[in-house]
């Protein structure tokens, strides 16, 4: 399943004691235009007390304050549009459990109310924001701060580094941040996704920065040895097998980074429901599966399903071959699927009482998306499967994302090397064991 919902914003005035905090120490330099690796975490994901998949979610580090930086995890997230992480006063687990910012320890954070104004120094209430996700929610207070995504002293200006609004949840429900190592959320969509534009950090870090290049690459990773990475004002193209091919955002007023669907083809057979060419797909990066319309998901599972002979006791599926899935997007671009990227890693096993015999078989890992308000009923979400197969490129100022078939380091090479990342929850090694289902 996706880590977040798509967001959605509502405001409300409440009366909020203003906040006494603690100190922590900062940390220490780095360079102007940067790339981050990110940590990994696996979370199993429990039926019938038993663990049949693992969602999964990457996240790196940033860097909020000046004088003094305090230092977060946080999932880069382009469905989203704004930068989260716990505050110091927000008592819950779900806070306590994470990093969280001490208001107090910074000279340079300015409190905000939810039109950008200063909060004067007598005021007894603060403007507060509610952030609604599927299964949780996040409500916040509002600063200006100085983001950088390397630590280091603010002695000369840094291309890495924007002011921004800065959201600092004083409330987190446990579902679904306890679950998650990492801090908050860094929201790269489009600055129409944004509150304001002042909420939008690389829509912030391209305007104050004049970066040469107002464009961020995502790479994942294929094993875990090697560290996934996110690059800013600019792609790396040592991860690139080929040429970007670039693709228009379709509806960038949205604010998602999303695209036209021209065709939509499963195991050689094209969806009927495309046909008209109104179908869109948007790239996230906050998402752990592919995500098909829920009208359409039963098809697709049908089509991409595949019996295995002679009935082994363990498999990993995506070692399995199966069929193509092909997403056909605007300027005759195609992102190709593979069975290695888009099936589940445990396999069914279907027990038919009646002739007393099984089938083994490998299945596609598909989130069913609902028909929404804002993308409507025909929207496909490129999430981990497309995004690991393929090195993607957002260019901010063009309005388009770039794709190129990734190039997967040799994980020997990383081994005399010490880890940039780290990984959590990790599986066990070796083929997983079927789940059973009877019929």
């Amino acid at each position: 399943m996706a880590i977040f919902a798509f967001m959605f914003f509502k405001l409300f005035i409440a009366s909020v004691p203003l906040a006494q905090g603690l100190v922590r120490e900062g940390t220490v330099q780095a360079g102007p235009v940067a790339t981050i690796p990110l940590d990994k975490q696996y979370v199993p994901v429990i039926r019938n007390e038993k663990i049949v998949s693992y969602k999964t979610a990457y996240f790196g580090k940033i860097h909020i304050g000046v004088a003094r930086q305090q230092t977060f995890t946080v999932v880069f997230d382009t469905g989203s549009a704004h930068l989260f992480v716990p505050s110091a006063t927000c008592p819950s687990p779900a806070c306590t459990r994470h990093r969280q910012f001490y208001r107090n320890m910074s000279d340079s954070a300015i409190d905000l109310d939810h039109d950008g104004n200063p909060v004067k120094k007598n005021a007894t209430r603060r403007d507060q924001v509610n952030i609604a996700f599927g299964t949780g929610e996040v409500t916040g207070e509002f600063v200006r701060e100085t983001v950088c995504l390397t630590p280091g002293a603010m002695e000369t200006p840094r291309k890495d580094c924007t002011e921004l609004r800065v959201i600092l949840a004083s409330e987190m429900t446990k579902e679904p941040f306890m679950t998650f190592e990492f801090d908050g959320v860094l929201g790269l969509g489009l600055a129409s996704l944004a509150v304001d534009p002042e909420f939008s950090f690389f829509g912030q870090m391209s305007k104050m920065n004049g970066l040469t290049e107002q464009t961020f690459g995502y790479f994942l990773s294929r094993s875990d040895k090697v560290p996934s990475e996110i690059s800013f004002g600019g792609h790396d193209k040592r991860r690139l097998a080929s040429d970007l091919q670039w693709v228009p955002v379709h509806k960038p007023e949205l604010g998602y980074w999303q695209l036209k669907l021209v065709g939509v083809i499963v195991a050689g057979e094209r969806l009927p429901l495309c046909e008209e060419g109104d179908c869109v797909a948007i790239a996230d990066t906050g998402t752990s599966l592919l995500g098909a319309p829920r009208a359409v998901t039963q098809r697709m599972h049908w089509l991409l399903a595949r019996k295995v002979p002679e009935n082994p006791a363990e498999i990993d599926c995506r070692t399995f071959p199966g069929p193509e899935l092909i997403f056909e997007l605007e300027a005759g671009v195609n992102v190709t699927i593979g069975a290695e990227d888009y099936s589940r890693a445990t396999g069914m096993r279907v027990l038919n009482n009646k002739t007393n015999t099984s089938q083994l078989i490998c299945r596609a890992s598909l989130l069913p998306v609902d028909d929404g308000e804002v993308l409507g009923p025909k929207a496909f979400i490129l999430g981990e499967p497309a995004l690991r197969k393929y090195y993607t490129a957002y260019d901010w100022k063009r309005q388009r994302i770039g794709f190129g078939l990734s190039i997967q380091p040799n994980p020997e090479e990383y081994e005399d090397i010490e880890p940039q990342h780290s990984i959590y929850g990790a599986p066990p090694s070796g083929p997983p064991v079927p789940t059973e289902v009877m019929v």
